[in-house]
């Protein structure tokens, strides 16, 4: 489960993430809490800021993969995580000098979508540079398992600090200090013993020759269309957490932070099983999001704050699993040359959604309530998933290869 520890490289920048991500989590709770308290409990408003932190990766996402087998990656990712840094200590500065409004964080999580379009696929393809192919999917599933838990711990103490500290500006700081410790194991690792990638070089129809890439190849293409509409309302599922505890359950900030982290428990379970497996299989990528859209639709229906906060877990366990199969799966697939520009196309659909799914569960949840919110959305993901399986055969029958028995 763990042998991807071994390698000192990923070692370190293993260690570096789960404290960047603590911070991230911390970030991303007094993000939801502060547009809260700013617009006084307004769904809308939330559902906006968090689209506005994915809309870039859906303008922009593809031409973030072109860069990351344009550039070294090692570099890029230092430069993007000191631009995340100085972002989170402006907007903590703001909330700090009670000068923040809600535009402030619309602004930050615009310009933090920015540099996410190229981190985020340059990081996904940085793994493999670290383990090689042999350790890959054992990667995944412990960066996975490092994220949730973060995200289990995250959400748990920025509630407590929320409250200690008496509002969310410190949380904002504590994230920028975090950075350092990502920063300082990219810097320190020994190039030596990178599997590095030749940089592709520069030339036109290289986005182009990216999408031909992905519609050729089924094992590449299910899974791509599969996240495409799971992550649409995966994404805003923080959003529908704090929606439900707040304004379905009247819970204060610290068990609005219990239930981001219930989930998270499950999330975490999920990764470490994920760890665990060779290569993920395809029903295994069917059960996943079929059983998220199930638990989505019986949180909304969740009649008891304590039975919400258990139904959690295995919602968690259910997207995580969809999720690290998606992935693995496609890096697998995928030749080293081609690997920067099919993640970007993979995480263009994992948080390109989100601009679409969260504006609308906000909507939704303003009509009809926070439950009904959850619940349609669950239904979505359900008819999402069969609309996958359907384009994939329909594309597949003009474009694409077999797909392999064990893909």
């Amino acid at each position: 489960m763990f042998r991807s520890l071994r390698i000192r490289n990923y070692r370190m920048f293993a260690a570096g993430g789960a404290v960047s991500n603590v911070g991230t989590w911390l970030q991303r709770t007094a993000q939801d809490w502060l547009v809260l308290e700013l617009t006084h409990g307004s769904a809308a408003a939330l559902g906006m800021a968090t689209a506005l932190q994915f809309l870039p990766m859906l303008i922009f996402g593809l031409f973030g993969g072109v860069l990351a087998d344009r550039y070294p990656k090692r570099p890029l990712l230092i430069v993007a995580q000191s631009l995340m840094a100085g972002l989170a200590l402006t907007i903590g500065v703001l909330t700090m000098t009670g000068a923040a409004q809600v535009w402030h964080v619309y602004v930050m999580a615009f310009t933090l979508g920015l540099i996410s379009c190229v981190e985020v696929p340059t990081r996904q393809a940085f793994v493999v540079e670290m383990v090689g192919r042999r350790d890959l999917s054992n990667a995944i599933g412990l960066n996975s398992s490092i994220f949730n838990l973060a995200r289990v711990i995250g959400p748990a103490v920025a509630g407590v600090l929320i409250y200690v500290l008496g509002g969310t500006g410190p949380l904002f700081l504590i994230n920028a200090l975090t950075f350092a410790a990502v920063i300082s194991s990219l810097v320190f690792m020994r190039k030596s013993e990178l599997h590095t990638v030749e940089p592709v070089p520069r030339a036109k129809g290289q986005l182009r020759e990216g999408l031909r890439y992905v519609l050729r190849r089924e094992e590449l293409l299910m899974p791509i269309l599969l996240i495409a509409f799971v992550s649409m309302f995966s994404q805003s599922f923080s959003m529908s957490i704090a929606l439900m505890a707040r304004e379905v359950f009247e819970a204060g900030a610290s068990s609005f932070g219990l239930a981001s982290s219930m989930f998270a428990v499950g999330a975490l379970g999920g990764a470490l099983l994920a760890a665990r497996r060779a290569r993920p299989s395809r029903r295994l990528l069917m059960f996943g999001a079929i059983g998220f859209g199930l638990f989505q639709v019986a949180t909304g229906l969740a009649p008891f704050y304590p039975v919400y906060l258990l139904l959690l877990i295995p919602t968690g366990v259910a997207l995580i699993t969809v999720n690290t199969a998606a992935n693995a799966g496609v890096q697998l697939a995928t030749s080293p040359d081609m690997r920067g520009r099919v993640m970007g196309i993979y995480m263009l659909v994992f948080t390109g959604g989100a601009p679409l799914g969260a504006p609308l569960v906000g909507w939704l949840s303003e009509l009809g309530g926070p439950r009904a919110g959850v619940m349609l959305s669950g239904v979505l993901v359900l008819v999402g998933t069969g609309l996958a399986v359907l384009l994939t055969r329909l594309i597949g029958a003009r474009f694409a290869r077999p797909l392999p028995a064990t893909a």
